[in-house]
């Protein structure tokens, strides 16, 4: 009988554990994609997706704070079953990752203080002080820059603290995505900041799996494409506009 508990015990956890789909997510995204307080993640467009999935899957979701330079150790080493806004290009070795569908467009811009003449392009940043993300590769032409020492690269954790240097003029200029970049700027109006127009570089972003994923890849992929095709994504991104305006 103690033998019978015990293997009935062992199952059940086993069964618990199979139907919990571990999501990554990146505190340095900002909102309107990730926001971490009290390393739990807020409402914003990764919870709302995460959610959105675990409904049409069956299966919980529970939420990973997982820091960029951790990504993909924690998804080969299954402490993390996925993690979205991804793309190949940022990751080490991007083909021992499973990769979804696109899932929107986005695009790096520039900022500049109001008061300093419009950075609009790359070779407006000669001489400059550049806000940049650690570890993240750039467009080549910006990526010679630095090595060339025509620009100067200076890595900050997040985009908060970069918003904070240029704001203090340790920074002439930040690169970062668009979404989160205006988000922050609409989020504090009397920031002397200006974004750009006009996009340095433009890709799409995805969700990356680990090996360890409690269903099919080919099941997750075609419940995030359904999402795509039936505009449910572009929804949930529009949907943190309103969330702009409660904040402010």
């Amino acid at each position: 009988m103690q033998r019978l508990l015990s293997f009935c015990l062992c199952l059940a956890s086993c069964l618990c554990g199979a139907e919990e789909l571990r999501w990554g997510y990146s505190p340095s995204n900002g909102m309107p994609y990730a926001e971490s307080i009290d390393h739990e993640l807020a409402p914003g467009f990764i919870r709302d997706l995460g959610e959105t999935v675990g409904q049409r899957l069956g299966l919980e979701v529970r939420f990973v704070e997982t820091p960029d330079k951790r990504i993909e150790t924690a998804l080969a080493q299954g402490s993390i079953d996925l993690l979205c806004i991804n793309n190949p290009q940022w990751m080490k070795a991007p083909a021992k990752l499973h990769w979804s569908p696109g899932l929107f467009e986005e695009e790096d811009v520039l900022a500049f203080r109001t008061d300093a003449p419009p950075m609009d392009d790359l070779e407006a940043l000669n001489g400059t002080r550049l806000g940049t993300s650690l570890g993240y590769i750039y467009p080549n032409r910006l990526m010679q820059a630095f090595a060339e020492g025509r620009i100067q690269r200076t890595d900050a954790r997040d985009l908060d603290t970069r918003l904070h240097m240029l704001e203090h003029r340790r920074l002439d200029a930040l690169i970062d995505m668009r979404r989160p970049l205006e988000f922050l700027v609409a989020e504090h109006v009397n920031l002397p900041v200006a974004v750009s127009r006009k996009g340095v570089q433009r890709y799409s972003i995805y969700c990356s799996y680990g090996p360890a994923l409690p269903v099919p890849a080919d099941r997750l992929d075609a419940v995030l494409q359904t999402l795509v095709d039936d505009g449910a994504i572009q929804r949930l991104l529009g949907e943190q506009s309103a969330r702009l305006r409660q904040r402010r």
